[in-house]
């Protein structure tokens, strides 16, 4: 032990240290401890350092604090450390932290108010906890409820739920949804709906018991032990209800910011309802008994509304309205009452004024006298033994007695509500076993503590002595059963207080011995206390200072109790003829119904009130004692300890469950935690005691399993043995020295208090040198892997630096050998050019030398010639030059004012091109211009050209007139010695050179100015040819951005619409699949209602035989999918029924009746509304026909006589064939006499049983010929019914009125009518005989016909006799079709219409006579068959034959003469004929009593479809409706009924949704709708339905096919849901990723796969026989994939809940784990090819879930990161899993409350549901996609393990 100490307290370990505000505080160690030291070094967690003293004495250490991993546990008991502060701590943190009001503690439930509302009573709650171990899920009430409910069911032993704790901790709620979960789960056993009954007591109750405190707005003011009773079969058929300690005197006192009870307000809030008017009440704060705690409203409360809810819940229970009225109008009487004010007379007497109102008010409402209630309010009678005296009361006393009546008339009328909700909750079925409910106060202590506080201290004190006995017994029984030795745990005894208090000469009996005292009071009985008990008892204490109060040491804590008033309260009186006055009320039954048994009461039931009290009590009565003398009335005391003893029986003999509620603080804030408050309620209410039980034995236990899974790494290879067992001793003895740390059990190991925590630090620490170890290594190795990488690096860098170097100098030798070769060439070439600079410098001189000369010769040859033409060539180029100026000037005008009209309407289109509307013109407009423009370019360009051709021809001309020049100064060099002569006329000469020179250097400047402006026009050309095409690629621009944005703007108009054609098409599929399953929730709600019916009848009819064992009763099972005539009939044997069992069903719950009897009304009257409304459209049709039988009833007079025709060749033909029958038996006869076939012989029977089967036949023939005829004549008469009404009739209905005819006017007038009637009746006739003859004249004719047609078939048959009988028959029939033929082209010739008619006639003849064939043809061969039996049997005995004789064997063995018409199986029409007595058989043999199994297995998949469709076909081909209705009807009935009895077993389910799919796959391929026509092959197409639509049976079929398939989803999810949670969540499918963590006394299922326990891949083959099975069946591919859509949801969403329900599950490694098992299930999916059926989507919330679990949760981006992830999860499932997230190691880290808080702030703004759970029992809506067979019907052989050879086939 001591070395365990130094090891645990070391430094940095936590401990507890007291505290007076926060209780306890967490602490660190900053210094080894070492034994012997006096003080601890800490630290505080906000940084303050503390030295904690030890104690002297004790030395005892702080306590130690749970590793961080175990704090949060959902059962208190798992904590290694069990101690008060680890349980306060623990409390805290699932509260505040996670949210979680909800722990266990071993065998105790904490539940802490949170005074909020939370999402987690819903009705998927309650699913989710169903059918779960107790340590399966999370602590919740629910959780208690279904473990008792189980150990009810499995134990077959009652159970108690036993809820305790202070007023306002939640105790009423508690057991309001204990039951809730019980009438949720188990349902009731009749349709009365006892379940709403018994949560309809929670609203009445609360209303008459229930108050606002200081401490709780709706304070239940009473006990109450709920008894819910149970039948055989665990459903609920009764409650009963016992309440203990009503507080009466809040009826007359409240404490300030308390109310009275809260029917007194309702009834206030209401006053304004006419129905109240007459109460005479008015707001609250007007009476007394409601204003003293003002505080008459409560916050979010409307009393109005909650009187509504407690009179629906009146109604619901059976008081009646008559009986309301009266409760409320004693409830007016009472608040009246209190209102009455009594006056001084004197000191000695008081009185009331007259004409008091509300006295009067009171008087009437009860229906007494007013002079004597005012009379029996002021005084009192006494009696001695002799006489009678009238005593006068005091004001107070009096006062005192008005409110001691008060609270004894809500006393009974509490009782009388109590009395008869239990009648109402009582029903005559025989109780089986019960649970209880007992919601009662916890233990009470206040500053002033009085006889009340007395006895619900002494309730707790027996309730806690049962609690500790029941825990102490739990302890010792699984000692026991682990055979682990054990010694007697010493735990808290309070028998000794319970002797104090309830023993002999206790307190209660002292108390009722000075009761009897006559002057007893309480001072003397407080003398008796002190002198009795102060000296002989430990428990007993008296106070210092006072001598009128003692103190009681209970189990919670000292209480002091003041004497004041106890003796008063026990007592309970009240004046006598106050009750007498009351009973004498004559106009109000119900108020002497309360006092109706005053004087059998055995309960107190008021007292006189004094001045000091705060609460009263009432007891129930209890009924099974009966005391009349006042003498032996027993007191409050001992009739509460009697009530008590009893309700402790009761609960001895159940198995209790332990409710503790907390309450967290005291001022109702939500999840606000007040560690005093909720200590002290720990300590009251047993939590403590039940740790410190725990912790004195071995309260950590562990399987053999779980230990060794968990600290397997403390282990080594060698220790690990094959033994799991042997190993963990082996492991544990050298862990733990002190053997008594730990005991080891059959199937456990058990240690003490903090050896698991001690067990953990070793492993923690084993991890951490393991983690530091893995850690150095792969530091190592990445350092290493550093190092390599930088010395490869280096390499590569010395390598590239080198080959660098290199590849300089190798570049610096060649540049230097370059530029050797570079100077040498240099140097050449410099000295050659110097060299050819001076030769050229040389020629130079002389060229220009020699040219000089030759330019001085040539200029003065050149001045003489230029002087003589310069003239001439002047004066023309002058005037070419004004020629051209003019012309350019008159071209630059045109094109200035063209440029000014060009920029004008290019303004102009600027304008018109900025405009969207002109868009298109512009750009038509703008190419135009362009064009023009170009065009304008181009001619430009071709007047330059033209323009540089002239002036090239100007050069050319110009070096012509050189040339010509050069040859006139040749010519003037002849001349020179001339101009030497002529010197006198040099200076004339000269001076006109100047001149000429002065004009030439004008025309220079001209020339100049004028190429200065072609220049200048040319650039402005340029400039504006080039601005035009900026402009042209300007518009291009804006062309092409207007038709990017068209287009663009086209784009998104485009998305846009397809966006929402897509959202609308979305929103469609999501209402249509809304519809689907609306319209499916429909069919279920129908088909459990039908079975619910068919329920109630069969127990009708069983009480009804068990009654009457002579009765019999006719089942009338209903369907709805039955016929009208049929379910009326069924409808009148159910009333004939109801008739006959009146008297045994009188008994029954009234409200079932009522109930059966309203819905019975309901059903016929939508009955009766439907056949109405079928006869409105039968009216309808009917009038409709009739108009079309007016508009062609003459074409119908032209059929008709055609058809006598016909029926009178039919009748001749009949004639014609039976007059050849004769001949052939007469021929036959002849034959047989002349000895070729002897009568008897096998041929001459073959041939005997052909004729009379053609002549039955032909009597069927006969019999149809007459149905025709008749059904003829009847449309005949009908078509001319009304012709003869108009003709025939008239001169009969003329005849009889002449009679009263009496003016001659009239005479004549009927004379001239008859006279045109018998006009009319000559022509008719003549008509008539016309027609006769002709008929006469054509029957003569075929007459003669008939005759030659008898000679031939004479002949024909005496040739036919000649034949074989095989070719007989062939030979016939050839005969018989070719006449047909003849005929059918001789009608086609004479009629084309009645050709049509004939060839139906003839088809269906020949179908008749291949139909005949092939039935003789059968015949034939069986024969043959029995006469090679035959023969083989006569040569076996060797009988000899005669020589002229023929063998059988011989005749059966002649060669067979082929047929015309070959006679196939694929010539069969696909149809099954069947009689209609056989319906039954084949219903039975094909449907009821069919093996699936054997069926999908060796037969095509769908065969009894196929069957049932052909057999409907036959029907429906021979016209039957009767027969199409009855096997419709007996196969759905069928169906129905097969998958009652059975609908538990897949593989039936399966198949009959197969088959119903298929049948209806057939029904729609063969109805003949185009739409399912498509695919039909052409002789599928001649298989459809001719006579029947049966559109409306298809819609029945389909109704019953989506019943089918939830039927077979529901049984598919039963064999899944066992699988789901084991498999996907506990199971480690990855061995080794998740740890085991300490479990409490609430053991979870492990997560090691045991033998038994389903796992991952018992769910994939699960999945796989449930796909290979619905293949087998031939379920279609589209159903198979919805199927298992549902199924991967069903998988997902329990997954999920659970996971939202366990806080064990939610850690890093499960989330790893989950997405595991999710990517093995996609892999099935991929494997089947089912990945596009929608099923890996219904996973995406469980894998967004798992995914949770492992990202980081710290920073703001991890909360966007996970905002943004979980798209499919909710905001409340996001943060349940964050709240739930638990680490299982200490590595991981908890997610910090402000990061959760961070998460909700940021999906605040998801509109989504506030739902927390999946629903598991939601169904996607089925829909049955059209699959067309190809299988051909006439292909399909029936086999004969079937039993169908009545069936025959078409």
């Amino acid at each position: 032990m001591n070395r365990e100490l130094e090891y645990m307290f070391v430094h940095s370990a936590r401990v507890w240290i007291p505290d007076a505000e926060e209780v306890w505080k967490s602490a660190e160690l900053t210094k080894d401890y070492k034994n012997g030291d006096a003080t601890l070094q800490l630290m505080l967690e906000d940084g303050t350092a503390v030295d904690h003293k030890l104690d002297p004495k004790t030395k005892n250490l702080p306590y130690l604090r749970n590793p961080d991993i175990l704090v949060g546990e959902n059962d208190l008991t798992a904590l290694s450390y069990l101690h008060e502060p680890a349980v306060l701590h623990n409390l805290k943190v699932r509260f505040i932290d996670s949210k979680l009001i909800y722990t266990y503690c071993g065998i105790v439930l904490v539940a802490i108010n949170p005074y909020e509302t939370l999402p987690i009573y819903g009705s998927e709650i309650i699913n989710a906890y169903s059918g779960q171990n107790m340590g399966d899920m999370d602590p919740h009430i629910f959780a208690v409820a279904e473990e008792a409910y189980k150990q009810m069911a499995r134990d077959e032993r009652n159970q108690s739920i036993i809820v305790s704790g202070e007023s306002g901790a939640g105790k009423t709620v508690s057991a309001k949804y204990a039951m809730r979960y019980f009438a949720t789960v188990s349902g009731s056993a009749s349709e009365a709906n006892v379940e709403e009954k018994v949560l309809a007591s929670n609203p009445i109750m609360e209303a008459i018991g229930n108050a606002k405190t200081t401490r709780n707005d709706n304070s239940s003011r009473f006990g109450k032990y709920i008894e819910i009773g149970f039948d055989n079969r665990y459903r609920i058929i009764g409650a009963n209800m016992r309440t203990y300690l009503l507080e009466k005197s809040r009826v007359v006192f409240q404490a300030d910011e308390e109310r009275n009870y809260h029917i007194f307000y309702q009834l206030c809030a209401s006053a304004n309802q006419p129905e109240f008017k007459n109460l005479r009440l008015s707001s609250a704060n007007d009476f007394l008994y409601t204003r003293q705690g003002r505080s008459p409203v409560i916050e979010g409360i409307d009393d109005a509304k909650e009187l509504r809810t407690t009179r629906h819940a009146f109604t619901l229970l059976g008081i009646n309205e008559s009986y309301q009225v009266g409760l409320f109008q004693v409830l007016a009487a009472i608040l009246h009452l209190g209102n009455v004010e009594i006056k001084d007379r004197d000191s000695d007497s008081s009185l009331i004024p007259p004409n008091n109102r509300h006295l009067t008010a009171f008087c009437e409402l009860v229906g007494v006298t007013y002079q004597d209630m005012s009379q029996w309010l002021c005084h009192r009678k006494l009696k001695t033994a002799t006489e009678t005296y009238i005593k006068p009361l005091p004001r107070l006393q009096a006062t005192n007695a008005r409110d001691a009546l008060s609270k004894h008339i809500y006393a009974k009328l509490f009782n009388w509500i109590v009395e008869h909700v239990n009648k109402a909750l009582i029903t005559n079925v025989k109780q089986h076993s019960f649970i209880g409910v007992l919601d009662i106060y916890g233990f009470e202590t206040f500053e002033i503590n009085s006889f009340e506080q007395f006895c619900i201290n002494y309730a707790n004190e027996k309730l806690q002595q049962q609690f500790n006995m029941h825990v102490f017994k739990l302890e010792q029984e699984e000692y026991m059963k682990e055979q682990i030795p054990w010694t007697l745990i010493d735990f808290y005894d309070n028998q000794p207080c319970i002797n104090l208090i309830e023993a002999k000469m206790g307190i209660l009996d002292l108390l009722d011995e000075e009761c009897k005292m006559p002057k007893g009071s309480d001072d003397s009985w407080a003398q008796k206390l002190y002198n009795t008990h102060l000296k002989t008892c430990s428990l007993f204490e008296k106070p210092r200072m006072s001598n009128r109060a003692f103190i009681i040491q209970h189990f919670a804590d000292k209480v002091e109790y003041q004497c004041e008033g106890f003796l008063e309260k026990n007592k309970d009186t009240v004046n006598e003829e106050q009750i007498n006055v009351l009973k004498a009320s004559k106009k109000f039954n119900l108020l002497v119904e309360l006092f109706h048994d005053e004087e059998k009461a055995t309960t107190p039931t008021g007292q006189v009130a004094g001045t000091g009290g705060r609460t009263r009590l009432s007891i129930k009565p209890d009924k099974g004692r009966d005391t009349s003398s006042k003498e032996h009335k027993k007191t409050v005391g001992c009739q509460f300890r009697n009530s008590l003893q009893m309700l402790m029986e009761t609960l001895n003999a159940t198995t209790p469950h332990y409710v503790r509620c907390i309450k967290p603080n005291d001022f109702k804030q939500a999840f606000s935690f007040d560690p005093k408050r909720a200590v002290q309620q720990l300590r009251a209410c047993g939590v403590l005691e039940t740790i410190r039980i725990s912790a004195a034995g071995f309260p950590s236990r562990w399987t053999y399993q779980e230990f060794f899974s968990r600290y397997r790494v403390l282990m080594k290879q060698k220790d690990v043995l094959p033994d799991k067992k042997l190993t963990c001793k082996n492991v544990l003895e050298k862990l733990v020295q002190d053997q008594d740390k730990y005991q080891f059990g059959k199937t456990k190991i058990f240690f003490r208090a903090g050896q698991v925590a001690y067990l953990e630090k070793l492993r923690a620490d084993k991890l951490r040198v393991a983690c530091i170890r893995i850690q150095k290594t792969i530091r190592s190795w990445l350092a290493r892997k550093k190092y390599l990488r930088q010395r490869s690096a280096a390499i590569t860098i010395q390598r590239f630096t080198r080959g660098y170097q290199a590849r300089c100098l190798a570049k610096f030798m060649r540049r230097t050998q370059a530029a050797t070769i570079i100077q040498k060439y240099q140097r050449m070439c410099v000295e050659r050019k110097r060299y050819r600079q001076k030769q050229a410098a040389a020629l130079a001189v002389q060229t220009i030398l020699r040219a000089y000369m030759a330019r001085q010769k040539y200029q003065a040859l050149l001045r003489e010639h230029k002087a003589i033409i310069i003239q001439k060539h002047v004066r023309g180029w002058l005037a070419r030059c004004w020629y051209k100026r003019c012309l350019e000037a008159i071209v630059y005008l045109q094109c200035c004012i063209r440029r000014m009209r060009a920029k004008r309407e290019l303004k102009k289109l600027k304008i018109e091109a900025r405009s969207v509307e002109h868009f298109k013109k512009l750009n038509k407009g703008m190419e135009n211009k362009i064009m023009q423009l170009q065009r304008k370019i181009d001619e430009q360009h071709k007047d330059n050209r033209l323009v540089s051709e002239r002036l090239v021809s100007l050069e050319s001309s110009y070096a012509a007139e050189s040339e010509r020049m050069r040859s006139e100064l040749s010519r003037l060099r002849g001349v020179e010695e001339d101009a030497k002569n002529k010197t006198s006329q040099v200076s004339s000469l000269l001076e006109e050179l100047e001149r000429l020179k002065k004009e030439l250097s004008v025309t220079q400047q001209e020339k100049k100015t004028i190429e200065d402006w072609a220049q200048k026009y040319r650039s402005e050309m340029e400039t504006m040819v080039s601005e035009l095409k900026d402009q042209n690629g300007l518009l291009k621009k804006e062309k092409d951005d207007l038709n990017r944005m068209i287009q663009e703007q086209s784009r998104q108009m485009t998305e846009k619409m397809a966006r929402a054609i897509a959202q609308e098409t979305q929103q469609l599929e999501t209402d249509l699949n809304e519809e689907r399953s609306r319209y499916q929730n429909l069919l279920t709600e129908h088909l459990r209602l039908e079975e619910k019916y068919d329920d109630l009848k069969e127990e009708l009819a069983h009480s009804s035989n068990v009654s009457k064992p002579g009765h019999r009763r006719t089942d009338s099972t209903h369907s709805s999918n039955e016929s009208e005539y049929t379910y009326n009939s069924e409808y009148a044997d159910t009333e004939e029924g109801s008739r006959a069992r009146e008297d045994v069903t009188r008994g029954m719950d009234t409200s079932l009746t009522l109930k059966l009897q309203k819905r019975v009304t309901e059903l016929e009257q939508e009955k009766q509304s439907l056949r109405n409304e079928l006869e409105n459209k039968e009216d309808q049709f009917q009038r409709a026909r009739a108009r079309d039988d007016a508009q062609f009833r003459k074409a119908r007079g032209a059929e008709l006589e055609y058809e006598s025709l016909k029926r009178q060749e039919l009748e001749s033909e009949n004639k014609k064939l039976r007059h050849d029958l004769a001949e052939m038996r007469q021929s036959l006869l002849g034959d047989a006499a002349t000895g070729a076939g002897a009568p008897g012989s096998p041929a001459y029977k073959v041939l005997l049983d052909q004729l009379n089967a053609s002549c039955e036949e032909l009597e069927v023939r006969k019999e149809e010929v007459l149905i025709l005829r008749s059904q003829l004549v009847s449309q005949k008469e009908a078509v001319h019914h009304k012709d003869e009404k108009e003709t025939m009739t008239e001169p009969s209905v003329f005849a009889q009125d002449v009679n009263k005819l009496k003016d001659a006017d009239e005479l004549r007038q009927a004379y001239v009518g008859l006279k045109d009637t018998n006009r009319l009746l000559e022509q008719q006739l003549q008509t008539q005989r016309r027609t006769y003859d002709s008929e006469v004249e054509s029957l003569r004719g075929e007459l003669q016909n008939v005759k030659e047609e008898n000679n031939r078939q004479q002949q024909l048959l005496a040739q036919n006799l000649q034949l074989p009988p095989e070719a007989r028959i062939e030979a016939s029939l050839q005969h018989e079709i070719t006449r047909l033929t003849n005929e059918n082209l001789e009608l086609m010739a004479d009629d084309p219409t009645a050709s049509r008619e004939a060839r139906v006639i003839i088809l269906r003849r020949m179908v008749d006579l291949m139909e005949q064939l092939e039935k003789q043809d059968r015949t034939i061969r069986k024969l043959k068959k029995q006469l090679k039996v035959y023969s083989k049997r006569i040569g076996e005995m060797g009988a000899g034959q005669t020589e002229g004789q023929t063998s059988p064997g011989q005749m059966v063995e002649e060669p067979i003469h082929p047929v015309n018409i070959p006679r196939r199986e694929k010539d069969f029409q696909g149809m099954l004929e069947y009689k209609k007595e056989d319906e039954m058989k084949l219903v039975k043999n094909l449907i009821l009593e069919l093996k699936p199994r054997g069926v999908a297995v060796n037969l095509i998949p769908g065969l009894p479809a196929y069957i049932l469709f052909m057999c409907l076909r036959h029907a429906d081909y021979v016209n039957d409706d009767q027969k199409v209705r009855t096997l419709l009807t007996s196969t759905i009935n069928s169906i129905k009924k097969i998958l009652k009895k059975r609908g538990d077993d897949f593989e039936t389910v399966s198949f009959w949704l197969a088959n119903t799919c298929r049948f209806l796959h057939c029904l729609k391929q063969y109805s003949g709708d185009e739409a399912f026509m498509k695919s039909n092959s052409s002789r599928q197409n001649e298989h459809c339905l001719s006579n029947f639509d049966l559109a409306e049976y298809r819609q029945v079929i389909s109704d019953l096919a989506i019943q089918i398939y939830q039927q077979l989803v529901k049984c598919m999810e039963n064999i899944l849901q066992p699988m789901i949670v084991s498999g996907m969540l506990e199971h480690e499918t990855i061995q080794g990723v998740s740890g085991v963590k300490p479990t409490g006394l609430r053991k979870r299922t492990s997560s090691i796969a045991d033998e038994g326990t389903y796992t991952l891949d018992s769910i994939l083959r699960q999945l796989s026989a449930f796909h290979s099975t619905m293949c087998q069946h031939g379920t279609d591919p589209e159903l198979i994939k919805q199927v298992v859509k549902q199924l991967f949801y069903i998988i997902g969403a329990v997954t999920l809940n659970n996971l939202l329900l366990r806080k064990d599950m939610c850690s890093w490694s499960k989330g790893m784990q989950i997405r595991y098992n999710v990517s093995q299930l996609e892999e099935w999916l991929r494997d089947k090819g089912l990945m596009n059926c929608g099923a890996k989507e219904t996973l995406e919330p469980l894998i967004q879930a798992a995914q949770l679990l492992q990202v980081k949760k710290k920073t703001d981006e991890d909360a966007d990161a996970i905002c943004s992830m979980c798209h499919a999860l909710t905001t409340a499932q996001i943060v349940k899993v964050l709240n739930l997230y638990t680490p299982v190691n200490e590595f991981e880290e908890r997610v910090s409350v402000a990061f959760i808080r961070t998460i909700q702030t940021r999906l605040r703004d998801r509109c989504e549901s506030p739902q927390l759970l999946m629903d598991t029992k939601m169904i996607y809506p089925v829909t049955f996609p059209f699959n067309p067979s190809s299988l051909a019907l006439e292909t399909i052989q029936i086999p004969t393990s079937l039993n169908l050879s009545f069936l025959t086939r078409v």
